[in-house]
C-alpha cells in the first residue's frame, strides 16, 4: 500500500502551483497569448502544458507549506513576476496601437472606429490595422516562442522563493511606460510629418484663395496623403517593429536584473 505524508503532498503541490502561477500570469497579460479571441480554456491548457514541461528542469524549491503565510506570500510574488514580465511586452503592443491612433487622427479617420473585443472599446481602424501588422511580425519572428523561452529562463534568474524582489524592479517597469509615447510617436512620425506639411500647404492655399472650400478639398487630400504614406511605410515598418519586440523581451527580465 502506498502511503504519503503531508510533507510530501505539500512539496508536490508547491512544485506545481508556484511555477504555474507565474506562467498563467504571463499568459494572461503577454501578447499574443492574451488576445481575447483565444478562449480561456485554451489559455489554461497552454499554461498547464508549459508547467508540465518546465517543472522537471526547475531549480530546487523551498520546503514550505503552500497554505502557510510564507507560502501564500511566495505565490503572490510569482503572480506579480508573471504580470510584470507580460506587462513588458504589453507596453510594446500599446506603443504600436498608439502609433496607429496618431496616424488615424492626423488623417481625419479618428471617427472611423469599430468595437475591438481585445480592448473592449471602440478602436480606430488604422490603429487596429497597425496592431494586426505588429502581431503578424511578432509571429513571423517566432516572438511567441522567444517569450516562452524567456519565461523558462526567468526561473533560473529569479528562482522561486529565493529572495525578495528589489523595489527598483517595479520602478524600472513604471519608467518603461514612457516607451508607449516615445516609440509610438517615432513609428508614426513619417506619416505625421507628411500630413503636417499637407495641412500647412492647405492653410497657405486657403489664405491665398479664400473662396476655396477647405472642407471639400482638404479632407480628401489629407485622407489620400495618409494612405499614400501608409503604403510607403509598410515596406519599412518591419525593422522598427522587430527592434521594439526585442526591447520588450529584454525588458521582461532586464528590469529585475538591473535593480539588483
Amino acid at each position: 500500500m502506498i502511503s504519503l505524508t503531508s510533507a510530501q503532498l505539500d512539496a508536490w503541490i508547491a512544485a506545481f502551483v508556484y511555477p504555474l502561477a507565474r506562467i498563467l500570469a504571463l499568459v494572461a497579460i503577454a501578447p499574443p497569448f492574451s488576445n481575447a479571441a483565444v478562449p480561456m480554456r485554451i489559455k489554461l491548457m497552454l499554461g498547464l502544458a508549459i508547467a508540465l514541461v518546465l517543472i522537471p528542469a526547475l531549480p530546487p524549491l523551498p520546503s514550505l507549506t503552500p497554505n502557510s503565510g510564507a507560502g501564500l506570500l511566495i505565490l503572490g510574488q510569482q503572480i506579480l513576476i508573471g504580470f510584470a514580465m507580460g506587462f513588458a511586452m504589453r507596453i510594446v503592443v500599446t506603443a504600436i496601437d498608439f502609433a496607429g491612433e496618431a496616424i488615424g487622427l492626423q488623417m481625419g479617420l479618428g471617427f472611423a472606429t469599430f468595437y475591438d473585443p481585445d480592448s473592449s472599446a471602440q478602436t480606430p481602424v488604422i490603429a487596429q490595422f497597425i496592431s494586426l501588422l505588429g502581431t503578424l511580425v511578432l509571429l513571423a519572428i517566432n516572438g511567441h516562442l522567444m517569450i516562452l523561452a524567456t519565461l523558462a529562463h526567468s526561473f533560473t534568474i529569479l528562482p522561486i522563493g529565493s529572495t525578495a524582489l528589489a523595489a527598483g524592479s517595479w520602478l524600472n517597469f513604471a519608467h518603461a511606460g514612457g516607451i508607449i509615447f516615445a516609440s509610438g510617436l517615432l513609428l508614426a512620425l513619417p506619416a505625421i510629418t507628411a500630413l503636417l506639411i499637407t495641412n500647412i500647404a492647405l492653410g497657405v492655399l486657403t489664405r491665398a484663395a479664400p473662396q476655396l472650400n477647405l472642407f471639400a478639398v482638404g479632407f480628401p487630400l489629407t485622407l489620400a496623403g495618409g494612405f499614400v504614406m501608409l503604403i510607403l511605410m509598410l515596406g519599412y515598418l518591419a525593422t522598427p517593429l522587430v527592434q521594439l519586440f526585442e526591447h520588450g523581451m529584454q525588458a521582461m527580465l532586464g528590469h529585475f536584473i538591473s535593480a539588483r
